[in-house]
């Protein structure tokens, strides 16, 4: 995970976060009805229908496909599946709900408990997403139908958060967890991720004895930077008012990334605000009922889990905190990696040699030809066979370290028709040869008694001069292993 560098309370404050994080699902239709769920769609009012514009006399029908991604997720988070659960009406007014009320779930959601990065979550429930508005054009708001009605999970963590790192680092374990049961992409730039922090504080005496200071919540937070810098200075701003003896207004804020700092909005609402109460359109639903819901039958289709698989990439491949980091974050880059297929019990440098030559050069040639943002999608570039070639060849001696620095890129540059690398490191005389290194060596060391009394002192850069120099003289057709032991023999 990457960290974020944020500001930290004063100690004799304890602040207290809980989170409310929105995720739309990737289905091929609206949570209700049939209409298209396309988050890329640029065209306004397109994909709607009658029941996501909430006309009179319209019924709604439920997506199977949403549910199922929510309960998967809560088979991942080891949370409480339900049994019986239902949908509510949410009552408010705003242009962008169409109905006047958001189907929801309020006192029987998919989902109870569980934890995620260390973080109990309470409930993760399913509804509807709004539509879009935008607002401030030419003294207008515009509202954009296409998002209406598109399946919205929501999960609300526990208050048991105290820093503005933990809350950013749980944002973007979820945003894992949703990649890899194929449950939405949680592109928070494109909105389909969302975060709301409720955060308050108080003295360690009241936190210890459960009781929290009033609390404020950030809305619509897009960004996992935005997150943490939000928290970090709601935080201050808290602590600040309260060492001022002023009150803090129980309301909701939002974040102004220019000026980096919260803003009032409104009044914090309450649940009995909404007057939730059973959508009388929807059918009540027990889902032992439903046999595609059983456990077992979404547990077949549960992929190896960022926390499993971080385990494994530590203790099976020896991989670095930092080698693990990359492989999880970018799961097609994971996918390339697996497709090697090396035995990590029997072929442990073989192992370590393919992650060193594929996060330090090959990562290294993509990044710097396609950019951040889009070298991923190049993974396959260099095939899996060649790329494993490679290694194979890299490990065996045959060729050094630099010889399978220039045969990795020569695959790069001739991705379209490349040559096998061992056909690569003939043609380009890379083999290294079994030669007799002593009247080289030897030639070497006398022309250098500067570094042999260096050598003889224990100073152990000598003796990587000398088998640089080697394979300077040998044109790289030396092999470093037998130029080490050579001079070793030689200097005594």
């Amino acid at each position: 995970m990457k960290e974020t560098a944020v500001a930290q309370p004063a100690s004799k404050y304890i602040p207290t976060i809980g989170l409310e994080i929105h995720a739309e699902l990737a289905t091929k239709s609206k949570m209700f009805c049939s209409c298209k769920n396309d988050p890329d769609e640029e065209k306004p009012n397109v994909n709607i229908c009658p029941v996501c514009m909430g006309h009179p006399g319209t019924l709604p029908v439920l997506n199977r496909e949403a549910i199922r991604h929510v309960l998967k997720m809560g088979h991942a988070v080891g949370g409480t599946i339900a049994d019986f659960t239902e949908w509510d009406r949410k009552n408010y007014f705003y242009p962008d709900i169409p109905k006047g009320y958001q189907i929801s779930q309020y006192k029987h959601p998919l989902v109870t408990g569980g934890a995620v990065a260390g973080v109990s979550t309470t409930r993760i429930h399913l509804e509807e997403d709004t539509a879009q508005s935008t607002h401030d054009i030419s003294e207008k708001s515009l509202v954009n139908f296409n998002r209406a009605g598109v399946p919205l999970m929501e999960l609300v963590t526990e208050p048991v958060i105290h820093d503005a790192l933990t809350a950013g680092n749980f944002a973007r374990e979820l945003q894992l967890l949703l990649q890899y049961l194929g449950a939405g992409e949680a592109n928070m730039e494109k909105g389909e991720m969302r975060v709301e922090a409720n955060i308050s504080v108080a003295s360690p005496e009241d936190t210890a004895a459960g009781k929290f200071g009033t609390k404020t919540e950030v809305k619509n937070l897009n960004s996992f930077r935005s997150v943490e810098r939000a928290i970090a200075y709601e935080i201050e701003r808290q602590v600040k008012l309260i060492e001022a003896g002023e009150k803090i207004v129980q309301e909701t804020r939002g974040w102004d990334e220019g000026k980096q700092k919260t803003f009032s909005q409104r009044a914090k609402e309450s649940s009995h605000d909404y007057r939730y109460f059973p959508d009388p359109d929807i059918p009540k639903m027990k889902i032992s009922e439903v046999p595609e819901f059983a456990p077992a039958a979404l547990q077949k289709d549960m992929p190896e889990l960022p926390a499993a698989k971080r385990a494994r990439y530590a203790g099976d491949f020896g991989m670095t905190p930092k080698e693990v980091a990359m492989f999880i974050d970018t799961p097609e880059l994971s996918a390339y990696f697996e497709g090697l297929d090396f035995n990590s019990s029997s072929e442990k440098k073989l192992v370590r040699l393919a992650v060193n030559y594929l996060l330090t050069d090959y990562v290294g040639l993509l990044k710097k030809d396609f950019g951040e943002a889009d070298w991923v999608k190049k993974i396959d570039r260099i095939k899996l066979n060649h790329f494993g070639a490679l290694v194979r060849l890299a490990q065996s001696g045959k060729i050094n370290s630099r010889g399978a620095k220039d045969i990795l890129a020569e695959l790069y540059r001739n991705f379209e028709n490349p040559a096998d690398p061992e056909k690569i490191a003939d043609e380009k005389g890379l083999i290294q040869k079994d030669i007799d290194l002593k009247p080289m060596v030897q030639k070497i060391v006398d022309e250098n008694p500067a570094v042999v009394a260096d050598y003889k002192a224990g100073k152990q850069a000598a003796l990587q001069f000398f088998i640089g120099q080697g394979m300077k003289v040998s044109k790289g057709s030396a092999n470093p292993e037998a130029l080490k032991a050579a001079f070793i023999a030689v200097l005594g």
